[in-house]
């Protein structure tokens, strides 16, 4: 009966450490879960950004262009205006020039003017002469009027001399009066033309001048444009800087959540192994005493006091005797003790749980996972039946079991290691080099102790129970 109560008993108890140890994985793999969705979403944004950015750029490279063709029609418009300004000058000096011929041209109208007036006097002395003649004198009268030989030749030269005369008057009054109206029509012809032309030339120069001002203005606003995507390139940069750095960092933290899962399936199949072994031995012991059990009650729960540690480590029956008045540093251990549950008891805060100065002194702390490391070691053996009284620190622990040599360490041994001061730390052994314990930078974890840190700082002290 009391074996199947011990074996009831060290099942219940392998059960519930594995138990614990399986049920962490679920929620770990949830929160792995969560990660790897935040970093698709990030990654999605960052897609999203670096869109962005090949569009903008694209954007700058096309403002570019258009920039540059724009500065090319602006040289072309100021080139424009240059040669139109040179046109005009030109054109005033045309301008001036006609005016000047306008200006003789008055001049000479004048003079043709005089000799027309001239003309016009001999002609109307003509007619009015000839008005008083009543209009019948021919020039053949002229002619029988003469009185003699010589009279009639001169009259004859006179005559000849007068036809002559009116009709060069009338023929230079003609041309005269030809000339001045081709040459009038001539330099208000000019005239119109030049200030026609530069009537068209200053429009031109101010339509050529309202294309460079629109140039120019969208010159400025192309600048503009280039300046503000350019900004918004560097700032998408920096997004994108920012969303990497978080997918960098949230990789570091699934990395790690994955080595913890890996450290929790370890200790997983450490904890079976060992449930194995012990209830295995637990089974041999059992049957083996089921004999003395039944006679020997007493002897069954029978307890034996530990001296606290002298420089020696004796552990003698006269030593027994005299710690039983030092309650303080007693160790209350049953026979019926099972080193491999403190080894596994803690499996349940794997990854579960934080580092607390002070803290595993009280029931909530402990239902909380809230331990430092030596009220994690007082906790843990407690777990299996090892009563080191009031919960202490790791000056206090040494004062408990005895010490082996680190050669012949043994899972279930408290290991101790320099830290920031001299058995500073303290856990609890579990084999292949490792050892659990509640560390500063993880909480309850199974660390190991054969390489890194914790090989650099374990200074080879080790107890057993």
């Amino acid at each position: 009966m009391i074996l199947r109560k011990k074996l009831l008993v060290l099942s219940t108890t392998a059960m519930l450490g594995l138990g614990s140890i399986v049920a962490v994985p679920a929620v770990q793999a949830e929160s792995i879960n969560d990660l790897q969705n935040q970093q698709q979403a990030i990654q999605g944004q960052r897609s999203g950004v670096q869109s962005e950015i090949n569009t903008a750029l694209a954007k700058i490279k096309a403002l570019q262009i258009e920039q540059a063709t724009l500065t090319e029609q602006i040289l072309r418009i100021e080139q424009a205006i240059k040669d139109n300004n040179a046109k005009i000058d030109e054109t005033k000096v045309q301008i001036a020039e006609t005016n000047a011929e306008i200006k003789k041209l008055k001049e000479d109208i004048v003079a043709l003017q005089k000799r027309i007036e001239q003309r016009n006097e001999v002609l109307k002395e003509r007619a009015v002469s000839y008005q008083e003649s009543g209009g019948n004198v021919s020039y053949v009268e002229v002619l029988l009027g003469a009185t003699s030989f010589g009279n009639f030749i001169d009259r004859v030269g006179a005559v000849a001399t007068m036809v002559e005369a009116d009709q060069d008057i009338l023929t230079q009054h003609e041309a005269d009066k030809k000339e001045l109206e081709e040459k009038q029509t001539a330099v208000e012809t000019k005239l119109a033309d030049l200030t026609s032309m530069k009537l068209e030339l200053e429009g031109m120069l101010a339509q050529i001048e309202e294309q460079k001002s629109q140039s120019v203005q969208l010159s400025a606003s192309l600048k503009g444009k280039e300046q503000e995507t350019a900004t918004l390139v560097a700032d998408l940069k920096t997004r994108d800087a920012n969303l990497a750095a978080q997918v960098v960092k949230i990789q570091g933290e699934i990395t790690a959540e994955l080595n913890r899962q890996a450290e929790i399936v370890a200790a997983k199949k450490r904890a079976e192994a060992e449930a194995a072994i012990a209830a295995e031995k637990a089974a041999r012991e059992a049957a083996k005493n089921t004999a003395k059990e039944s006679t020997k009650k007493k002897s069954s729960s029978e307890s034996f006091v530990t001296k606290p540690l002298s420089s020696n480590s004796s552990t003698s029956d006269s030593s027994t005797s005299n710690d039983n008045n030092n309650d303080e540093n007693t160790v209350s251990i049953p026979s019926s003790r099972n080193l491999s549950v403190a080894m596994t008891a803690g499996n349940k805060y794997i990854g579960n749980s934080v580092y607390v100065f002070g803290g595993g002194r009280s029931q909530s702390d402990i239902n909380n996972g809230r331990f430092d490391c030596s009220a994690f070691v007082y906790w843990a053996y407690a777990e299996a039946g090892i009563n080191l009284g009031s919960v202490g620190n790791t000056d206090t622990l040494l004062n408990y079991g005895t010490r082996v040599s680190s050669s012949d360490m043994q899972p279930g041994d408290m290991v101790f290691f320099d830290t920031y001061k001299k058995n500073g730390h303290v856990g609890i052994y579990v084999g292949g080099g490792k050892f659990i314990g509640s560390q500063s930078s993880t909480g309850v974890a199974i660390a190991n102790m054969s390489s890194g840190y914790w090989a650099q700082h374990f200074n080879g002290r080790v107890h057993r129970f």
